[in-house]
């Protein structure tokens, strides 16, 4: 999820951890803690020249469960060093450093495992993404409730039994909400499945993806052989059924799968993407698990980057949102408003 959420959920780890010890300094080691793995984003850009292997290293091995125990030895042994000196020392263990690092560090590839994007937790031994989609990357129902409870418990003295239980609130919050979004997920999935028959579309798969900052809209896709077909569904519709059907060619002839920079973007998506050719020759990549946005200019994926040869190889162009591109962030976020309200 977003780095707030991380810094967030790290901080309550911390708390958890080292809360009674050390007060509010643990909340700070835990929202470093869960900040960590991110860091992912600046190694891979500083690791590789090519745009494609950067994104593809985001959320690979420091996203998963093994990073997450080594590096709590690491950072736990490391931070125990500097931490344990003066009027500090023996006020804390090297095993209480590891757990709050563990714990910090180690929710965070989980919680990214509720996203669309997903998450590789089982590397080095399987590259397999775990995506379950069933909260948005950005949702302000799971995060702010929670981020508001640890901040009314910081002004409690670390002994204080109402700090616990702010704590308690926060953690229990976010999770109720949670068990929501996966019991929604069951939900929109048969709602789809039900607008799929209706439409009469004979697919291969489908998924389903909430649109961002919130679980109240979902996006749907279902795969045929050529083409893919996209509705929305709001919980605020008059009717449980997916509207807006829009079908969308696939293209995959344009660069095909032997293209080893291609066959990553594919794994990367799921399969689920398409190709358009511009212009000047290179080609737009759009990833279909993400919702379209029509802003009055055509539909267009939310996560989509232009391809270009270089060399022997592809690359891409820095990613940015088509909001981004097309200007106008308020029209979009009006557009998706009043998709929200319901139809």
């Amino acid at each position: 999820m977003d780095s707030l959420t991380q810094i967030v959920l790290g901080a309550a780890c911390g708390e958890a951890a080292l809360g009674k010890k050390i007060g509010n300094k643990a909340l700070l080691f835990g929202a470093i803690g869960g900040t960590i793995p991110d860091l992912d984003v600046f190694i891979g850009n500083w690791i590789y020249d090519n745009n494609i292997d950067a994104m593809l290293f985001h959320r690979g091995f420091m996203h998963s469960i093994m990073f997450a125990v080594l590096a709590a030895f690491l950072f736990g042994w490391f931070i125990h060093k500097l931490y344990d000196k003066g009027k500090r020392r023996d006020t804390t263990t090297q095993k209480d450093w590891t757990w709050l690092f563990l714990l910090s560090i180690g929710t965070h590839p989980i919680l990214d495992c509720f996203t669309g994007y997903g998450t590789q937790l089982f590397l080095p031994f399987s590259d397999y993404r775990v995506a379950f989609s069933n909260i948005s990357v950005v949702d302000p129902a799971y995060t702010v409730p929670f981020l508001f409870c640890l901040i009314v418990m910081m002004f409690f003295n670390r002994k204080n039994p109402k700090r616990k239980l702010w704590l308690k609130l926060g953690v229990g919050i976010s999770s109720v909400y949670m068990v929501f979004t996966i019991g929604n997920k069951f939900y929109i999935n048969a709602v789809f499945e039900k607008s799929l028959a209706e439409q009469g579309i004979d697919y291969q798969r489908y998924n389903t993806e909430t649109s961002i900052l919130n679980n109240i809209l979902w996006y749907g896709i279902a795969e045929t052989e050529t083409e893919y077909h996209v509705a929305f569904y709001s919980l605020f519709d008059s009717k449980s059924v997916f509207t807006d059907w829009k079908i969308l060619p696939k293209n995959h002839d344009l660069i095909p799968k032997s293209n080893s920079d291609l066959a990553k973007l594919a794994w990367f998506s799921n399969d689920y993407y398409s190709l358009t050719q511009n212009d000047d020759g290179s080609y737009l990549y759009n990833d279909l698990r993400y919702p379209l946005i029509d802003s009055g200019n055509g539909s267009k994926p939310v996560f989509g980057f232009n391809l270009y040869k270089e060399g022997d190889r592809l690359n891409m162009k820095p990613f940015q949102p088509s909001f981004n591109r097309d200007g106008d962030i308020g029209i979009i976020l009006r557009i998706f408003w009043e998709r929200i309200k319901g139809k």
